[in-house]
């Protein structure tokens, strides 16, 4: 029995076929990386680029007793930009990109190819025959190796690193909410120093609105504005660059004197406790280094590195030395340090400026959300949302309402409950912090099994980040009662939701594996499957890619009839950040002809449209007519039996037809089974067998138009789950209420897909776990 199913539906390995991986990084002439590198300044930057307009009052929110510390904190400032920003990211993190994609799920994807460490088993080797399935090999005795066997072996393993990455992405998001409040709310604090006696709550009124009609224009996109960014934060950085060394010749050039790291020592000494927790506002002169790699699918990494080395660097250690020399002889003014140290005859444009920098900003960080949420999503960890591509031309720019109106919310929370810079500085630093912790830890798994790098250059690299981020990790958590405590509220809500819903969805896989039919009782039915075989198409949906789901057994079992032709779909989202259109659709045939059964797995990543598809059932069935095509050449080409009915052809058979039969010129698509005929005596063979099976092809060609055109019906599972009666309390409330609401607030995979209201059937079944 278990032969025959594994004759009747195998996996699509010959399907798949087998591509090089393709992906390389381009090489750029030098005038294209340098508009790249120009470009990248409006996207990549923004963020922290405007963390001059905040540091120094975070640092020292209750003044500054000793000009001493002010180098001090320079120092610190100095060597964390180093560190961290410069050699960690831009140098070591930005080469560990999934195919040029960045982000905590672009590391978490790249981790899925090299180890079976993704908790939904629905990936197959077929899977990793894409051109962008790219994936090293290693030595069974190496530590790569035996790090691999730990991570597969303890399911525990496997649901810590998936926790360790949603963090991070809650984290991320928590960004999204705290950068547009401190950045606006900053720039906007310029108006007060013009005006000292306004009062602070016209002040939170002005950034409010401005927050307001910046969350309002998402749903334009940046495509006709974006523009505008890159001169925006290269004006921005000339001006805090120039200005800086304006302050160090106008007040005291003597601050240069902090790249002396003996001055950081000096300064913890001196300080004591108050000088290790001002670690949390030293820390926000590097925030939107996350966002930095999160960002990092719109420019080359040589473009990214270029920018960050020959203008951003440079100007941020100019900004802060100006300021620093500017506070050295008025120390009173640490509050509104950045204002102050602007000379008045520019003092209005420098303020125009950078609330519009404080803008670009902002929509960077809202940018990057969206995009790691439609990660998330891609990949089974956040409930199906309404997805909007903002651009034709550009695919990454993309719009979520529903995310955009909560962020508005609780920006807006946030920015009018704290009204200071400070309490959000201190929630924005423990945001950080986190993040860069989750991304050491899975760098750490990077270099041992993407780059097999020795052991003692993956030690070194991993004390030497966890000693700093630790450093500033225990210095946050004294403020956690002082504002530290908003991105752990918000990224423990984004928490529970994503782990609920990967629960629900792994619950529901698993299902639907456990109970998926047998091809025998399938065959045992007769090409009738018992049943009277209507007239039209019936598309059954379901999540495995072999073998009959449940639903289809359920179908039949309850109705009298089913369509004459039978398409099981699966859609599934791959651990990679694109599957190429030409290699999306794999189709075979399941059972014998007369049972006019195939499946159909359509593939994507996590970057892939997830929208709309109006051409889906059109992509569908063109990939279908062109497969029953391949599959009749083949039977009329091969004077052998390497061809069997079920594509069971091997590399060596495929080159033997293409030496054998010289009147023919075909090119086969290897992923889809697709062959395109050149030479126009293809069709026709000198041999009865050869006209028996033109004949057949053109029969079932002409059968499966004429049942698309009497109907296509699309069939699919509506699976609820429940928590069993035993289960404890805890998993009550996650499946049959938390899951069950989001489930019921999601969008439907019918909408996804554009299926028409009248063609859709939905299978109820209830399964408790």
């Amino acid at each position: 029995m278990w032969v025959l199913e594994q004759k009747l539906d195998q996996p699509m390995d010959e399907e798949a076929g087998r591509l090089r991986n393709m992906y390389r990084e381009k090489k750029f002439s030098a005038l294209l990386l340098l508009r790249l590198a120009f470009q990248s300044l409006g996207v990549v930057y923004g963020d922290l680029g405007t963390s001059p307009l905040y540091v120094f009052y975070n640092t020292f929110p209750h003044g500054i007793d000793d000009t001493e510390d002010v180098i001090g904190a320079l120092s610190l400032i100095i060597y964390s930009l180093t560190l961290i920003p410069l050699l960690k990211y831009v140098f070591i993190v930005c080469r560990a990109n999934d195919n040029g994609q960045g982000g905590t799920f672009a590391l978490y994807s790249l981790l899925c190819r090299h180890a079976k460490i993704k908790t939904i088993p629905n990936q197959h080797r077929t899977d990793e025959e894409l051109t962008t399935y790219s994936r090293s090999t290693f030595h069974d005795h190496s530590y790569a190796a035996k790090t691999k066997r730990w991570l597969e072996k303890y399911s525990s393993s496997k649901n810590a690193l998936l926790i360790l990455v949603l963090v991070g992405t809650c984290m991320v998001i928590g960004d999204g909410i705290l950068t547009p409040a401190i950045s606006v709310l900053s720039a906007s604090g310029g108006i007060k120093v013009d005006h000292p006696k306004m009062s602070n709550d016209i002040v939170v009124l002005v950034a409010v609105v401005i927050l307001v009609c910046l969350f309002s224009m998402q749903h334009y996109g940046t495509d006709k504005v974006g523009w505008l960014f890159a001169p925006i934060v290269l004006l921005w950085f000339l001006l805090i660059g120039g200005i800086g060394i304006f302050n160090i010749w106008q007040y005291d050039s003597g601050v240069l004197r902090a790249f002396s790291p003996v001055y950081i020592y000096r300064y913890f000494k001196r300080g004591g406790k108050n000088g290790w927790t001002s670690l949390g506002g030293i820390m926000l002169s590097i925030t939107g280094t996350e966002a930095l790699f999160a960002d990092l699918a719109h420019f080359p990494v040589s473009a990214i590195q270029l920018a960050f080395t020959v203008v951003v660097f440079p100007c941020l250690l100019l900004a802060y030395s100006g300021q620093a020399a500017y506070l050295m002889k008025n120390k009173e003014h640490v509050i509104d340090a950045f204002y102050r140290s602007i000379p008045d005859s520019i003092y209005w444009p420098v303020f125009i400026v950078a609330t519009l920098a404080a803008i670009v900003a902002s929509q960077a960080t809202i940018t990057a959300t969206f995009s790691i949420i439609k990660q998330a999503l891609a990949l089974g960890c956040f409930p199906r949302v309404k997805v909007v591509h903002t651009s034709k031309k550009f695919l990454g720019q993309i719009y979520i309402p529903d995310i955009n109106w909560i962020l508005m919310i609780l920006c807006i929370a946030v920015t009018a409950g704290f009204k200071n810079q400070s309490q959000i500085g201190n929630a924005y630093g423990t945001a950080v912090v986190i993040v860069m912790l989750a991304t050491t830890l899975l760098m750490t798994l990077i270099m041992l099994l993407v780059w097999h790098c020795h052991w003692i250059v993956v030690v070194f690299f991993t004390v030497l980040s966890l000693v700093v981020e630790c450093t500033y990790f225990s210095a946050v958590l004294f403020k956690v009662d002082q504002g530290g405590w908003v991105p752990l509220v918000i990224s423990a809500a984004f928490l529970i939701i994503m782990y609920v819903w990967h629960y629900g969805t792994l619950k529901r896989y698993e299902f639907e594996m456990h109970s998926k039919v047998s091809m025998a009782w399938i065959l045992g039915l007769g090409p009738s499957l018992g049943l009277v075989r209507v007239p039209g198409i019936g598309l059954v949906y379901t999540e495995l890619s072999s073998g009959v789901p449940h639903i289809f057994s359920h179908f039949i079992t309850n109705l009298p009839a089913i369509h004459s032709v039978v398409v099981f779909v699966c859609v599934k989202y791959l651990p990679v950040y694109t599957v190429p259109e030409d290699e999306r659709f794999l189709v075979k045939r399941i059972g014998p002809k007369n049972f006019h059964m195939f499946r159909c797995v359509a593939r994507y990543g996590y970057k892939d449209l997830h929208k709309k598809d109006d051409d889906f059932e059109k992509k569908l069935f063109d990939n279908l007519f062109m497969f029953v095509r391949l599959e009749s050449m083949m039977e009329g080409c091969s004077d052998s039996d390497e061809y069997s009915l079920y594509g069971q052809q091997t590399e060596r058979s495929r080159e033997g037809l293409l030496r054998d039969d010289a009147n023919m010129d075909l090119t086969f698509s290897s992923v889809d089974s697709i062959v395109q005929v050149k030479s126009p005596q293809a069709n026709h063979s000198v041999t009865s067998s050869g006209q028996t099976t033109n004949h057949t092809e053109v029969d079932e060609l002409e059968f499966l138009t004429n049942c698309r055109d009497a109907g296509v019906v699309h069939i699919l599972g509506n699976t609820v789950v429940r928590a069993s009666r035993d289960s404890r309390i805890y998993k009550k409330i996650a499946v049959d209420y938390i899951y069950a609401f989001l489930r019921k607030i999601c969008r439907e995979n019918s909408v996804i897909f554009n299926i028409p209201h009248e063609s859709l059937l939905n299978v109820g079944q209830i399964f408790y776990v």
